[in-house]
């Protein structure tokens, strides 16, 4: 650039005659430096995609945040990406949305990561580890501490691209047909528990079975299952689970706060243009945070509902069930970390990233509930 007056140089920045390049600080705390004597142009070109999802049709928070997501992709995108949400059954069954989308039969997907535990053990740990992490130490994890760079590096295995899409919370214990008392009641029990939590379950002699939200209720009620965890309040409700079952534990040990995800097919995603895979990037954060809000309104309200006008009874499950609980969930995680090397890698990150963050609560959020004496 030819030199000029420091005078006519503002003079020049005011008028619109002289133009900097736009510096933008990533979330990493990168400086970009971006061109910005000319605007940014695209093709026009439309993309119509079809997601495929775990969640019954039109389900509530689950499958409304997919519908969600699609919306805020077409209005950002001008109209240019409409994804097309499909609940499970519609295209594919619930449990074969992985298949669906790595095939490329669909180019998104939507569900919880340690549904396909028996593809691949590692995924496990980007959805809920038993006694582990809460949403918001998870959410901190996975975006900024080392956990999305694994799931990226697992999931382009499958020829996928993970995206956080949802967080439940601390979930509820679940519901069951008799009262838990001690281990032994465990023992025989058949509940539906997927993931890690099922694998402690069976490590404590109960039997767990995997079965999609849709057919819970059916299940408890024909007896194909003893008992069931889902999520917490709200969906319990309106699943009408307490009509059904009698004894409803707390707390959720198998997920303390489950992260659930979008996914797409890898080769799809690379075609499209940045601007549009930004776009998707953003509505997926955006839909992160909102789920997560959803569901700690939701479940405060009919919480409330349950208890007062359906007088269920919360129980708590026996301090020396939750103990051997956690002592069956460290052998698991030692056993699976041992004969996998990528659950090691992937477990070495988050059990650091947990222990640091434990440590934070300790003297912020712990001794805050300790002192309203919850």
């Amino acid at each position: 650039m030819s030199k000029i007056s420091r005078k006519n140089f503002f003079r020049g920045l005011a008028l619109g005659t002289v133009s900097l390049p736009l510096v933008i600080r990533s979330c990493g705390g990168q400086n970009i430096a971006q061109d910005n004597s000319s605007p940014a142009i695209h093709s026009g070109k439309k993309y119509r995609w079809k997601m495929v999802t775990t969640w019954p049709p039109n389900f509530p928070v689950l499958g409304e945040g997919c519908t969600l997501f699609a919306k805020w992709v077409k209005e950002m995108s001008g109209g240019r990406m409409d994804i097309r949400v499909y609940g499970g059954g519609e295209l594919v069954p619930p449990l074969e949305a992985f298949d669906a989308v790595r095939s490329g039969a669909a180019e998104a997907g939507s569900g919880a990561a340690y549904y396909w535990a028996g593809k691949d053990p590692a995924t496990q740990f980007f959805a809920s580890v038993p006694f582990g992490m809460n949403a918001q130490q998870l959410n901190a994890w996975i975006l900024r501490g080392g956990g999305m760079e694994l799931w990226t590096e697992l999931y382009a295995k499958y020829g996928l691209v993970p995206m956080l899409g949802g967080n439940t919370g601390v979930q509820m214990g679940g519901w069951f047909n008799k009262e838990i008392n001690s281990l032994e009641d465990l023992k025989g029990l058949k509940m539906r528990m997927p993931g890690l939590g099922g694998k402690v379950l069976e490590k404590a002699g109960g039997t767990p079975v995997l079965l999609p939200g849709g057919d819970l209720y059916t299940g408890l009620e024909r007896g194909v299952i003893d008992a069931t965890e889902w999520i917490g309040p709200y969906h319990d409700y309106k699943m009408g689970f307490h009509q059904i079952a009698k004894y409803y534990y707390t707390p959720g040990w198998h997920e303390t706060g489950t992260a659930l995800e979008f996914f797409f097919n890898k080769e799809k995603f690379d075609m499209l243009p940045p601007d549009i895979k930004a776009i998707m990037e953003s509505a997926a954060l955006r839909l992160n945070g909102w789920m997560l809000a959803e569901f700690e309104t939701q479940n405060a309200i009919y919480l409330k509902k349950l208890l007062e006008e359906e007088k269920v009874e919360v129980r708590s499950y026996p301090d020396e069930v939750l103990a051997q609980l956690r002592i069956h969930t460290d052998e698991i995680i030692e056993e699976i970390t041992q004969e996998h090397p990528f659950c090691k890698k992937v477990y070495a990150s988050y059990d650091q990233f947990r222990k640091a963050a434990t440590d934070w609560a300790a003297l912020t959020e712990k001794v805050y509930y300790n002192s309203i004496q919850i």
